[in-house]
């Protein structure tokens, strides 16, 4: 529980997953998620007191499906703006947080960067001003947005698991057959 002036509420912790968004005017709502390569952005109407966050994995692509498409940039993008503005938001007064886009693997392409340009750019085509962000670096993050009054909490992921040694190879009979 937090005390909001004399007054006691309970903080509600939503998750939003990959290919996910939520948009809520409840000042109660605290949305979470995770990030490593992906990238959320988190877009609120300060007037209003409406806002959402989205997170997305790529930054454009094609799906195949109904729900493909939530996967890339593009439409992660306009689904958060027009929900929204659905809400009660105008698009004059959108403010926009972004994080994520960490480079997860050094031996592959570096996909969070790729995001996180994406990102910038089209917001800025959008005319939608970034108020805050945390892109790029290395590894993870954990996120915690609070749409009502804009507060974002981010912290690195450092409970990675150590790698466990390999199991060593089973004893081989005389007459033992291996298969591939």
């Amino acid at each position: 529980m937090i005390r909001a002036g004399d007054q006691l509420t309970a903080e509600r912790r939503v998750h939003v997953g990959q290919g996910e968004h939520l948009v809520t005017s409840d000042p109660d709502v605290v949305l979470s998620t995770v990030l490593g390569s992906c990238v959320a952005m988190c877009l609120r109407d300060p007037v209003a007191g409406v806002g959402g966050m989205n997170h997305f994995l790529l930054p454009e692509g094609a799906g195949a499906g109904t729900d493909a498409g939530r996967r890339y940039g593009a439409y992660a993008m306009e689904l958060l703006i027009n929900d929204v503005l659905k809400a009660g938001g105008r698009r004059d007064r959108l403010e926009a947080k972004l994080f994520g886009g960490g480079r997860m693997f050094d031996a592959l392409k570096d996909v969070g960067a790729s995001n996180a340009d994406f990102a910038e750019r089209f917001l800025a085509d959008e005319g939608i001003p970034v108020v805050g962000s945390s892109l790029r670096g290395a590894g993870g993050r954990r996120l915690h947005y609070w749409p009502v009054t804009g507060r974002a909490l981010q912290r690195a992921v450092t409970d990675a698991v150590a790698p466990r040694p390999a199991p060593p190879p089973p004893p081989v009979d005389a007459g033992a057959l291996e298969l591939f």
